[in-house]
Formats: structure tokens, sequence, C-alpha cells
């Protein structure tokens, strides 16, 4: 008799998750949600409790002068589609790493960061509220880590876009496990 697996509700929600990249409406993601998922997502596994991380928020009031601030970092014929597309979600949240000079601490607090952006990922999710974690040419910006005020050993992991959307993206597939998993046989 084969066994039937149930999915555990934390399971269903991976699995669920997408990246909204667009079709945001116009609820305003709020200063007080976002803290109110990281006050969660922060219980991200931390080597040495380091806690590596610090965020920016820029919220709907910001973000058209925000938006026009880094398009100004772009050469003059992208900064209206840079500009355009940083307005399109409703709200950014920037995550900021610590960089240590040591090799070893440094993989581990982006593996750290990476980690709390996935709780928040899945956190926003439970809430309806879209998000996607973007690594656009402008995070490496030395003129864009001034404006966000960014200090000389730390790095911008991320802008992680945000909006409420009324229609869920596509479920894209995964590759079975079964073609990236191997046993050492020593």
């Amino acid at each position: 008799m084969e066994m039937i697996k149930q999915q555990s509700q934390l399971a269903k929600i991976i699995r669920d998750r997408r990246s909204v990249k667009k079709g945001y409406n116009h609820k305003e993601v709020t200063e007080e949600v976002v803290r109110d998922l990281l006050d969660s997502a922060i219980w991200a596994p931390t080597h040495g409790m380091r806690q590596p991380w610090r965020f920016i928020f820029i919220g709907q009031d910001q973000k058209p002068n925000f938006a026009k601030k880094v398009a100004a970092t772009y050469p003059e014929e992208k900064q209206e589609n840079r500009e355009a597309y940083l307005n399109e979600p409703n709200a950014i949240l920037i995550v900021v790493m610590d960089e240590p000079d040591n090799q070893k601490q440094w993989d581990e607090n982006y593996g750290a960061v990476s980690c709390m952006i996935q709780n928040f990922w899945l956190l926003a999710w439970e809430q309806k509220l879209g998000v996607v974690w973007k690594t656009n040419p402008h995070i490496y910006d030395p003129k864009v880590k001034d404006i966000l005020d960014v200090g000389e050993h730390e790095k911008i992991v991320g802008f992680i876009h945000m909006g409420y959307f009324d229609e869920e993206p596509i479920k894209k597939d995964r590759v079975s496990v079964s073609t990236k998993f191997s046993t050492y046989k020593g």
C-alpha cells in the first residue's frame, strides 16, 4: 500500500511562492508592514550571530525622487527607462550586508542575508505581498552606494521590489531533485 505524503503548510508556501515583478495594484506597502515582516525574517541562520544586515526602506512618497537619482547614474539614453522601472513597484527595500575582509566570513554573511531574504519573501507571500529580489547593475555602482549612504565595508545585496497584486504569476516548474542528486561512494 502506497503511503500518501501530506504537504505541510510551510512546504505549500515554499512551493506556491512566486516572484512578482510587475502587475502591482495601488495598495500602499507601508513601512509598518515591512518592519513586521522583517521582525520575523531576521530569525534566519547567522554565523556567529553577526546578523550582517541592515535595511533602507523607500516608500511611495520617496520613490519618485529616489528613482530619479538612481536613474541619473545610468547613461543618458537609459535614464528614462530605469526611472520608470524603479517607479514600478509600490515600495523598495534595500538590503545591505556587512563585508568583512575574511572570505569565509564574507561567504557566511552572504548566506545569512540570502536566508533572511528568503524568509522575508515567504512571509510576504503569506500576506499576499508580492516580492522580487533585484540585482541590477546599479547595486554595484559607487554612486548609488553614495546616494544610500552605504559604507566602504558594506555591500548592497539587492533591491527588494514589493507590491500587492491581483493576479498570481504563472508557476514555473523545477527540475527534479533526482537529476541534481548523487550519493558519495568514497
